[in-house]
C-alpha cells in the first residue's frame, strides 16, 4: 500500500514538474501555483511545530501538572468533609498524572537526545538518515499531541472532582 501511495505522489510530482518547464502557459501558471501553496502550507506546518516546541521547552506541560498537585493536595488538606468516593477518584487523578509526568519525562528525555553524527556514506545514506530523522520528530509530535489530549482530560475530570468536593 505504502508504495503505491508513493508511486502516486512521484507520478504526481513529475507531472507538476514536466508541466511547470514544458507546459502551456495555463500549464505552467497551475504548477507554478501548486507549488506556491505546497510551500506555504509546508511553511504553515513548520511554524506550528516551531511554537509548539517552544511551549513545550517553555514547560507548558510542566506548570499544568503543577498546579493540578496543587489542587490535589487542597482536596486532600479537606478530606474531612469529603466522601471516600471522592478520595478514591482523586487517588485515581494522581495515579494518572504521574503517569502522564512519566510521559512527560521520556519527551523531554527523547528530545534532549543528540542526533547521531552524519555519515560518509553517499547520499543515499543521508537521505535515509533524515528520513528516519523526520520519522522521530513525527514520533515525538505524536507523542506529544497524545499527552495533550490525555493531559486535557485529566484537567476535566480534576475541574469535575473539584465541583463536586465543594458541593459537599
Amino acid at each position: 500500500m505504502s508504495t503505491l501511495i508513493k508511486l502516486g505522489l512521484f507520478l504526481l510530482v513529475g507531472i507538476l514538474v514536466y508541466n511547470r518547464f514544458f507546459g502551456t502557459n495555463e500549464e505552467q501558471q497551475q504548477s507554478k501555483e501548486v507549488f506556491k501553496k505546497t510551500g506555504d502550507a509546508l511553511g504553515a506546518a513548520w511554524n506550528m511545530l516551531k511554537s509548539e516546541k517552544q511551549k513545550f521547552d517553555g514547560g507548558k506541560y510542566d506548570k499544568v501538572l503543577d498546579q493540578l498537585g496543587s489542587a490535589y493536595r487542597a482536596v486532600r488538606s479537606r478530606a474531612q468533609y469529603v466522601d471516600e468516593k471522592v478520595l478514591q477518584r482523586l487517588d485515581d487523578l494522581e495515579r494518572r498524572k504521574a503517569s502522564l509526568e512519566e510521559q512527560l519525562d521520556s519527551i523531554q528525555d527523547a528530545d534532549a537526545a543528540p542526533s547521531p553524527p552524519p555519515t560518509k556514506k553517499g547520499a543515499k545514506a543521508d537521505a535515509k538518515a533524515e528520513q528516519i530523522k523526520a520519522g522521530k520528530a513525527a514520533d515525538q509530535q505524536r507523542r506529544k499531541e497524545a499527552l495533550q489530549r490525555e493531559l486535557d482530560e485529566l484537567m476535566k475530570d480534576t475541574d469535575q472532582l473539584l465541583k463536586e468536593a465543594q458541593e459537599k
